[in-house]
């Protein structure tokens, strides 16, 4: 499932690409692009970030700052990461639950988000209820398993 919303968040970048050279051509040939270029790129970038979030979680490639943590005491450092680990399934599933009924809510309204074109409130909310408790079900292995998302080493470089 993750790997699957890695592919259709690739398909988004390219759609995105897509749409901005079309945009960028129509621009330099003193035409006006069409009006919802805008809209679909800013739903694009939120669901680029949405869908990929549970795999960049389990690959450890986001983004953490580990600067504190690595200096604690092995044992310390383990209660530590079990907590923020607990912390951040707990979170996470709030998060679901209230993405899930911001969706319901705007299925059930028939609201439109007002850009460049209208576009249902429910596209804004749709990847975030699946992404949020997919991210939650990460946090949850890490919780539970002996893996972690703290290195020995940072990878970090100080620059010269």
């Amino acid at each position: 499932m993750t790997m699957a919303l890695v592919w259709l968040a690739g398909a988004i970048v390219l759609g995105m690409f897509i749409l901005i050279v079309v945009d960028v051509t129509i621009r330099t040939l003193n035409h006006s692009p069409p009006a919802f270029t805008l809209a679909f790129i800013e739903y694009g970038l939120l669901y680029i970030a949405m869908l990929m979030a549970p795999y960049l979680l389990r690959e450890k490639k986001h983004v953490y700052i580990d600067a504190l943590i690595i200096r604690l005491p092995r044992r310390i450092r383990v209660i530590v990461e079990k907590i923020v680990y607990a912390g951040c399934t707990v979170t996470s599933l709030i998060f679901a639950g209230f993405s899930a009924q911001l969706l319901l809510e705007a299925i059930e309204t028939g609201i439109f988000d007002e850009r460049g074109v209208d576009m249902p409130l429910w596209a804004l909310y749709a990847p975030l209820p699946l992404s949020f408790a997919m991210v939650a079900v990460e946090f949850f292995r890490l919780l539970c398993g002996s893996g972690t998302l703290y290195s020995d080493r940072t990878e970090a470089r100080e620059s010269v």
